[in-house]
């Protein structure tokens, strides 16, 4: 099972550290980061896929409301506060759950699989969605077709790009970097220099490196391990 990313937001110690308690006893769910306001949690949106928050509502500078009404596309959302009054607005905002303090850990379990059920939709539609994208690629004097989902991996050979598929390998001349703004898809990333990956093809990591599906390792750069991890929800 994918994990979903999820970060926590409450200016209150005490209410941070419950909800981390209770976020790690659920296995699909990796914990991101942890922030005392919404406009450092701001910060790290902009550079970090999250596709669940929870959020205290009264926090000094900006509120849980008004930061959730700011996001273009938000993630989903879960509120946890000690005011029941704030819960009709909560709903009306578009939060998944509304979770009045003290939480109970059966309480934060159900409102947890109501975000997944959310979350699992947004996913299958995005997959529905990317299963038809495709790029072109002039290999042999022909122009060929290839489905971004049929891809496994992309390497680089000296001038020459070695595309991998699941039924065969076509190479074009290009760039590695021209190849990778071409395929604006948060399921491909460069792993080194002369690799890009299709993160959906990954069976494990051992240290630094990856084994695909397909049998094949494939090392990753030490400064990219990191980003790499967070992307595979590790």
């Amino acid at each position: 099972m994918k994990k979903i990313n999820c970060i926590i937001i409450d200016d209150e110690p005490l209410g941070r550290d419950l909800v981390e308690s209770f976020a790690k006893e659920v296995s699909y769910l990796n914990i991101m980061g942890i922030f005392d306001n919404p406009v450092t949690a701001l910060s790290f949106l902009e550079e970090n896929s999250v596709e669940l928050i929870f959020s205290d509502i009264e926090m000094p500078k900006i509120n849980g409301l008004d930061f959730l009404r700011t996001l273009e596309n938000p993630p989903v959302f879960i509120f946890i506060t000690a005011y029941r009054e704030f819960a009709l607005d909560g709903f009306d905002t578009g939060a998944t759950d509304y979770l009045v303090k003290p939480v109970r850990f059966d309480r934060f379990l159900i409102a947890v699989q109501k975000a997944k059920n959310h979350i699992d939709l947004k996913r299958n539609s995005t997959n529905s969605q990317e299963g038809n994208e495709k790029i072109f690629i002039k290999s042999e004097g022909k122009i060929i077709k290839i489905l971004l989902s049929e891809i496994l991996y992309i390497e680089a050979q000296g001038d020459y790009l070695n595309v991998n598929t699941k039924s065969e390998i076509y190479s074009t001349q290009m760039t590695l970097t021209s190849m990778e703004e071409s395929l604006q898809n948060k399921k491909f990333y460069r792993i080194q220099r002369s690799f890009i990956l299709n993160l959906d093809f990954v069976r494990s990591v051992h240290g630094n490196m990856l084994e695909l599906l397909n049998g094949k390792s494939i090392s990753v750069s030490v400064n990219k391990k990191e980003e790499l991890y967070k992307l595979l929800g590790m």
